[in-house]
């Protein structure tokens, strides 16, 4: 049951189309576990996670079940620079389809011209995998995806993005 009831708590809750042609993370903020009472998320979530280690739900959930942070707000807060910086330079898309309970992700479309056959664009995920909250993974074709390289914050991003961009 407790797989149930967390299935609803990270359902969007909303038209499907509202949420395929969302343009940023919050946009994606529609189900309970964004809406509730903070604490009733979290005693939720470490309630589902001891039966289901591997529960889906989007990165700001897990870092705070761990204590890397220290509100939802932020995680949101950080969802929304990284919006904020990537929709004012060319070329970046917001995918609001990945796993399930998850926020979404940013796309390089140019970075897919580089490379012949079927490619995976650069591609900028939000983790809780260190501090820095932000994953890149270089352009590269279908098939083994390479290991991410670890940004170390919104700042980090924002000096080095032109490069990732060139380098694509």
């Amino acid at each position: 049951m407790i797989a149930l009831e967390w299935s609803q708590a990270i359902e969007p809750h909303t038209a499907l189309t509202s949420i395929a042609t969302a343009t940023k993370p919050s946009e994606m903020r529609r189900a309970w576990v964004h809406r509730a009472p903070e604490d009733q998320v979290l005693t939720l979530y470490r309630t589902a996670a001891e039966v289901d280690p591997e529960l889906p739900g989007p990165w700001w959930l897990r870092a705070l079940a761990t204590g890397q942070l220290s509100t939802r707000s932020e995680g949101f807060l950080l969802e929304d620079r990284v919006a904020k910086l990537l929709d004012a330079r060319p070329g970046w898309v917001f995918v609001p389809w990945g796993a399930e309970g998850d926020t979404g992700y940013w796309e390089y479309m140019p970075s897919e011209r580089r490379i012949s056959g079927p490619a995976t664009p650069t591609t900028l995920v939000l983790t809780d995998r260190h501090p820095g909250w932000l994953d890149i993974f270089p352009v590269h074709n279908a098939g083994k995806t390479p290991d991410p390289l670890a940004v170390r914050g919104l700042a980090d991003l924002r000096a080095n993005l032109a490069r990732w961009e060139s380098v694509s």
